[in-house]
């Protein structure tokens, strides 16, 4: 990616499946930031105006899960692309906010990085 680099937020509380994609953004040329859970994940988007997309597991402990956040980040940061991840075969479009996408698990980092990619130049 050319320029400044774009700010992307993993939220994952599997530290190893959030390090293997965290790492992948950032061989792609992305600034990552980490949360373990979504009550982590508000404080962080709280603290970062730069970051521009979050990638988010859907089942988290705490006080919401990610599709919760997903609504969340719509509604306080509408700028910021979206997308959400998870093992459950029944996540439809209509579970998500507008113009945000779905990646299910497993999944290959490279299909994130250019989901991000597409979402982030359109």
């Amino acid at each position: 990616m050319a320029g400044e680099r774009t700010t992307v937020l993993v939220v994952e509380d599997e530290a190893l499946i959030r390090l293997d994609i965290a790492d992948a953004l950032e061989d792609a040329g992305f600034n990552v930031l980490e949360a373990a859970n979504v009550d982590e994940a508000v404080t962080v988007l709280a603290a970062h105006p730069e970051i521009r997309a979050v990638f988010t597991d859907i089942d988290m402990p705490g006080s919401m899960d990610g599709l919760r956040l997903a609504a969340v980040v719509c509604a306080r940061w509408p700028r910021t692309k979206i997308i959400v991840t998870s093992g459950r075969p029944n996540v439809t479009p209509a579970d998500l906010p507008f113009a945000s996408r779905f990646v299910s698990k497993p999944y290959n980092p490279a299909t994130v990085v250019r989901n991000l990619s597409q979402m982030l130049t359109a």
